[in-house]
């Protein structure tokens, strides 16, 4: 891991861009993160759109995160952003985009195409991440997870162990070989869900949750578009990691 830049924000939390390999990606720490005091790490996923226009979200979610007194990060997907372009995904990409603006169903093989190569690929550069940012002085554990892809989130709360709570966003298709992954999920989960999401299959959504295998898992259900989440919807996400991670 390698800092390129860092700022200070005006709440006092430390920004800082890095590269993993060819990776990208941004670290906030809290002014109360020290070696002798690490704070607990928070991974925010986000939809495959390329860091920059994802900053102004990201960056809002890692203030309030820090104000709880956790650090949060954050890397580039694959073929996304400044990162190298991946043709089989655009090709994924063209023909979702081509079903939906011709108003046909999203058939699994869209699906498939689009999420399982993006989990396989993401999710192992998640865990190299996380590796080294809990190699840094004044981050430790617990850690969390919070975003989409909601595939990934399901993926990295199977595979690693280091993961203690997920807030997971439901806004993402869902291929039929995760719901098998997602029973044998355990760890505690909070799942965000807009009731009205014009891209997304609410059933779908409302099956995978069932399918979770965790003893503590809630379903937080607004009314409203993609981007209509409600700010005490996020507050409700952050109290929840607030109760697991301290």
């Amino acid at each position: 891991m390698h800092f390129t830049s860092e700022q200070l924000l005006d709440d006092n939390v430390l920004e800082r861009s890095f590269t993993l390999g060819e990776i990208p990606g941004i670290l906030w720490t809290p002014a109360s993160a020290s070696p002798s005091a690490p704070v607990p790490l928070i991974l925010l996923g986000h939809p495959p759109l390329g860091l920059r226009r994802m900053y102004p979200r990201l960056v809002d979610r890692a203030r309030r995160s820090a104000a709880d007194g956790f650090a949060t990060a954050t890397i580039e997907l694959p073929g996304s952003g400044e990162r190298p372009s991946w043709p089989a995904a655009d090709r994924a990409r063209a023909d979702l985009r081509r079903v939906m603006e011709a108003g046909e169903p999203v058939g699994d093989d869209i699906v498939d195409a689009l999420i399982l190569p993006l989990v396989d690929r993401a999710v192992p550069e998640w865990q190299a991440a996380l590796d080294a940012l809990l190699a840094l002085p004044g981050i430790g554990g617990p850690v969390g997870y919070s975003g989409g892809v909601i595939s990934v989130g399901v993926r990295l709360a199977v595979v690693e162990p280091r993961l203690s709570a997920a807030v997971l966003f439901a806004g993402s298709f869902v291929p039929r070989a995760m719901f098998d992954e997602a029973r044998r999920v355990t760890i505690p989960l909070h799942v965000l869900l807009q009731w009205d999401d014009e891209g997304n299959d609410r059933q779908a959504a409302l099956d995978l949750f069932d399918a979770f295998g965790s003893a503590e898992k809630s379903l937080n259900a607004h009314m409203g578009g993609h981007t209509g989440v409600p700010q005490h919807a996020g507050d409700a996400a952050a109290r929840f990691l607030a109760r697991h991670l301290r």
